[in-house]
């Protein structure tokens, strides 16, 4: 029997519900029980393919092309299983498939509403691999109360009552925030929260409560009388100093032993976290440090880079190396010294992105990466943006560019217009909408023997998951490697540069495809476990 956990937020957004609810799938893994993460997103759009970074933050992608939220990344680092775009849905796809459906004439003629034909839509969604996992965590985006939540509330409350009394259950995230001029923690917005959540329908059993400090005794048994919920049910969450502490931290308050009580669970086995204590000793206890400069467009919002952080992260858990963090807007580098900006930092990390805007700041970064020697990872328009580079300054190419900024005499980048996925051919014009018509997904990428990737990776068939519209021009490749840049990853039918590398260079590495999306705490991907390492060998020249 599949048991379901509806975990929501109230008080206030970003308190942490996709954390939440990753840590938590996490302990009940480390119990020996298989779990399914999934998203209900409010918001209209079909996906969040189209957003920009600054008003979702990063777009994560998944090996079968689902565009989704970033909360699908901490799904995937914390448990390992990779996610599907059957685990992430939003109000506009919602609307979308209905409304296709009306139009077919699907429906016979009835009128349709959001109950029952969106809350029905909302309920198939959740019980889709109903049989399939012990246990089925349902985060709901928002905040209880926002006007565009209301369906996705009635859905889970409508389910909670189909299933049986021991099949679902609640786990309200909230807030005790701390008054300084009081000098106490204040329980009344959760317990407006919880009151807006039952007026609804819908009787949370545990309570998480965000706070920067221990929770007093009478708080807790007040949010237990106001709130009613068993006061051990009233699970502290504290500020941790690193996201990989959680698990630990919210086992050691109790919240996986309180959420298998709400089931009447009692026998569950012991979790084995030994992992989870590796991972945070290591965090905890580091024999050195590096310094790696993100050159991006979107450094306004850190969540826009959120795995590439995590990758790096990751790449530092592998080296016993903390990893600082320097953020540079690669506009700055179009006006200003690169010296200035970059002349301290080990190691250089070039990330995606779209558009003109900063792209010669990336351009100059890459250069000054590879003239001073400095490790380099170009992560798809880095990738691009390198070559760019290297295609003006070492093949000759001056006016190297990319059609994406605009008609160029040398398009060294261009619009991908065909390519194969899998036994089909994909085809797409400057014309088509936006949106889901990228190259999306997992692709395989054939490298070549010999090269720094195919030592790296340790093999030469590879599998990557990509996010682009254009591709490094392969009528250029001949005059780049005559200058030492070698195209060391193609894909299987050799039509598509996947990865290029600079042979007179300790590690200077282009990809086109997304290696961030790929990597775990506990699993970290080679090629962000290789750059960590190249960047503690430059710690140690300067």
């Amino acid at each position: 029997m599949t048991r379901y956990i509806f975990i929501t937020g109230g008080v206030v957004s970003s308190l942490g519900k996709g954390l939440a609810s990753a840590a938590l799938g996490a302990l009940l893994q480390a119990r020996g029980y298989k779990v399914r993460l999934c998203k209900l997103d409010p918001y209209l759009n079909v996906d969040p393919g189209t957003m920009s970074p600054y008003e979702h933050g990063e777009c994560f992608v998944t090996d079968d092309g689902a565009e989704t939220d970033l909360d699908l990344g901490h799904y995937e680092r914390f448990t390992g299983r990779p996610c599907t775009k059957g685990d992430n849905i939003t109000t506009g796809r919602i609307y979308l498939d209905i409304i296709t459906k009306e139009r077919r004439g699907d429906y016979l003629g009835a009128t349709i509403q959001v109950i029952p034909h969106v809350t029905n839509t909302i309920k198939d969604f959740v019980l889709s691999t109903d049989g399939e996992f012990d246990f089925v965590l349902v985060e709901i985006g928002g905040t209880v109360g926002d006007i565009e939540g209301l369906p996705f509330f009635e859905a889970i409350r409508q389910l909670s009552q189909q299933l049986d009394r021991d099949q679902s259950v609640f786990v309200h995230l909230t807030l005790l925030p701390y008054i300084p001029s009081a000098g106490e923690l204040k329980t009344k917005p959760t317990q407006h929260s919880v009151a807006e959540l039952r007026s609804i329908g819908i009787q949370p059993d545990v309570l998480l409560c965000r706070t920067d400090r221990p929770i007093p005794k009478e708080e807790r048994r007040k949010l237990g009388l106001f709130c009613n919920v068993r006061e051990s049910a009233v699970v502290e969450a504290r500020d941790a100093r690193s996201i990989y502490d959680v698990p630990l931290a919210y086992h050691e308050k109790g919240l996986d032993t309180e959420v298998l009580a709400a089931f009447g669970i009692k026998d569950a086995p012991k979790p084995d976290v030994a992992r989870w204590l590796e991972i945070s000793e290591r965090i905890a206890n580091p024999e050195g440090e590096v310094n790696v400069a993100i050159v991006g467009k979107y450094t306004g919002l850190k969540d826009a880079y959120k795995s590439i952080i995590e990758a790096l992260t990751h790449g530092g858990i592998a080296n016993k190396i903390k990893v600082n963090l320097k953020w540079i807007d690669s506009e700055l580098l179009e006006t200003e010294k690169p010296a200035d900006h970059l002349g301290d930092v080990d190691a250089i990390l070039v990330p995606g992105g779209f558009g003109e805007r900063g792209a010669e700041g990336k351009i100059v970064a890459a250069q000054f990466a590879r003239e001073r020697k400095i490790p380099y990872l170009g992560i798809c328009f880095g990738m691009q943006m390198a070559v760019v580079e290297a295609a003006r300054n070492l093949a000759g190419v001056k006016d190297a560019s990319s059609s994406e900024f605009g008609p160029t005499p040398e398009p060294v980048v261009g619009l991908l217009t065909e390519w194969l996925q899998g036994n089909e051919l994909q085809k797409r014009n400057i014309g088509d909408d936006l949106g889901g018509t990228m190259r999306l997904g997992a692709y395989r990428a054939q490298l070549v023997a010999g090269s720094k990737v195919a030592e790296i990776y340790g093999t030469t068939d590879i599998s990557e998951r990509h996010r682009h519209r254009y591709e490094v021009n392969m009528a250029y490749r001949q005059r780049l490697e005559d200058k030492g840049m070698v195209f060391s990853g193609l894909s299987p039918d050799g039509l598509l540069p996947e990865i290029v590398e600079l042979k007179e260079h300790p590690w200077f590495i282009g990809v086109q495809f997304h290696p961030e999306l790929k990597s775990r705490p506990f699993d970290p991907h080679p090629l962000f476990k290789s750059f960590i390492e190249a960047a503690v060998e430059q710690s140690r020249l300067v």
